[in-house]
């Protein structure tokens, strides 16, 4: 079973792990490297109780533990595209700091019993040898190994309710023959369409308990399934509300920590801001608030 959160757990505020290092500004249809300072900004902004914390940055021995070392120096040296295709060394110096932030998470998730926030992007394409989709390296299983490694889990849920299939997570799986002590699920595979919303947010609940033997949830919130996405489609904002309210509530219920992270989102408002992104990912913060602080 997962741990038991006991009264002298309680948070007054919620653990972020950010950093602007995190941060790399550049032209592209994804707005995820950029999207970590305005996404705090706007929580700040809404007054959420949340702690500012400094991740530690995943070292090179953590990403090699998951990844081809060769690809690990060419991505490094600018000698291998990243995710977005391009080779910046702006891009690649914040690579350490975005899985960092996932890894700071779920380590700050396990202690405290209860949740922490990490406010990144580009994980879940990544595979062994090759970047994919805006992902370059994979730090859910990045986490998830040196969680192991560390002593930490020996059992890590992934919980990817990103719009898209978690194909480099399954190749990293399959390829440290981890899958019987990761539970791994991702919406991605199975829904798409309106129609099957419902279905959807009925499952979920389920799908939590499913991990209750883990030690740590990492849960992928993303904002691509709102239907105005343009690479998504399926779900309202008060869906994807419900959708947050659900796992927090489920996973609280069982007590198994939870360390979350934005994942996907490439709506844009009529001047080409990210506003609908922002208010998606407010909207799991709010959730993750009612279901940590305010109960």
């Amino acid at each position: 079973m997962g741990h038991t959160i006991k009264d002298h757990t309680r948070l007054d505020k919620l653990p972020v792990f950010y950093s602007p290092r995190m941060v790399a500004n550049f032209e592209n249809f994804s707005p995820s490297a950029g999207k970590p300072t305005q996404v705090v900004a706007s929580w700040l902004d809404r007054g959420f109780p949340i702690r500012i914390m400094e991740p530690l940055p995943a070292t090179i021995e953590d990403r090699k533990r998951t990844h081809s070392p060769a690809y690990v120096e060419g991505i490094l040296a600018g000698k291998i595209k990243n995710g977005f295709g391009n080779t910046l060394q702006e891009v690649a110096a914040t690579l350490p700091y975005t899985v960092g932030a996932m890894l700071s998470a779920a380590r700050e998730a396990i202690r405290n019993g209860q949740i922490a926030v990490a406010p990144c992007s580009g994980f879940h394409h990544a595979g062994y040898d090759q970047p994919f989709g805006y992902c370059t390296f994979n730090g859910l299983m990045v986490t998830a190994l040196a969680l192991k490694h560390e002593g930490l889990a020996t059992r890590v849920g992934i919980l990817d309710f990103d719009m898209h299939y978690g194909d480099g997570t399954e190749d990293l799986i399959q390829h440290h023959q981890a899958s019987s002590w990761i539970r791994h699920y991702t919406a991605g595979s199975e829904y798409a369409e309106a129609a099957q919303a419902e279905a959807f947010l009925s499952r979920i609940p389920a799908l939590v308990r499913s991990m209750q033997d883990c030690q740590i949830i990492l849960y992928q919130a993303g904002a691509d399934p709102h239907i105005n996405d343009p690479l998504g489609g399926f779900l309202t904002t008060e869906q994807l509300r419900l959708r947050d309210r659900l796992v927090f509530q489920t996973a609280k219920e069982c007590g198994v920590p939870i360390a979350w992270d934005l994942a996907g989102g490439y709506q844009g408002d009529a001047e080409g801001e990210i506003g609908p992104i922002l208010e998606i990912h407010d909207n799991t913060m709010r959730e993750c608030v009612e279901a940590y602080i305010r109960h």
